[in-house]
């Protein structure tokens, strides 16, 4: 069963959020990949202020495909989350609250995740296609000249992600990796299934 969660992400919600939750996210998502990222940080050291309100955001790590004749979007799955983990620990400090992507995150993000009250939502790779019904609207808001790495805003509506880090650190990557050694089958088991 998935819990729906209105965004922004307060700092309430994400601490209601535990890890392997699946939920449905409805509201505003912000994209910004590796080149996005690197832009915003030499703004910042810059003193211009991000081009999206970060108190309560949430960032979505991809990079669009170019929308079709009556679509809202093209395909719109995610990017490998750990490019953007030298950035994370700052946006988070900044008033960032969630961010979307997959695969794993590093110490340094979990840690920030801790102390910021933050959510790591994993989207599911493969499907962009299908993860790009849920978003209802998409506007470009800066950094144009990126094509597919400009920041957009995304209206989306019950986008279905499933909680890998939640604000006490704790790690669905980690923790089901050792549920399942626990249970007894890992990879050298596999080998005679195979």
């Amino acid at each position: 069963m998935s819990r729906s969660v209105d965004l922004p992400l307060t700092k309430e919600t994400a601490l209601s959020l535990h890890m392997g939750d699946n939920v449905l996210l409805s509201g505003i998502v912000y994209t910004a990949r590796d080149a996005a990222h690197e832009r915003m940080m030499e703004q910042l050291k810059a003193g211009i202020p991000l081009p999206f309100d970060r108190k309560d955001a949430v960032i979505y790590y991809v990079g669009p495909s170019p929308a079709k004749p009556g679509q809202v979007i093209g395909s719109a799955g995610p990017t490998t989350a750990g490019r953007m983990d030298k950035w994370a620990p700052e946006l988070l400090g900044l008033g960032v609250r969630g961010m979307i992507g997959k695969g794993r995150r590093s110490d340094k993000v979990k840690a920030a995740i801790r102390q910021y009250h933050g959510v790591y939502f994993g989207a599911i790779g493969g499907a962009g296609a299908l993860l790009s019904r849920h978003i209802v609207k998409s506007e470009l808001i800066a950094y144009e000249d990126l094509g597919p790495e400009a920041i957009r805003r995304l209206t989306v509506k019950d986008f279905p992600v499933t909680v890998i880090i939640d604000c006490e650190g704790n790690d669905l990557y980690e923790m089901g990796r050792k549920e399942y050694r626990k249970n007894g089958l890992f990879q050298s088991d596999i080998k005679g299934i195979c």
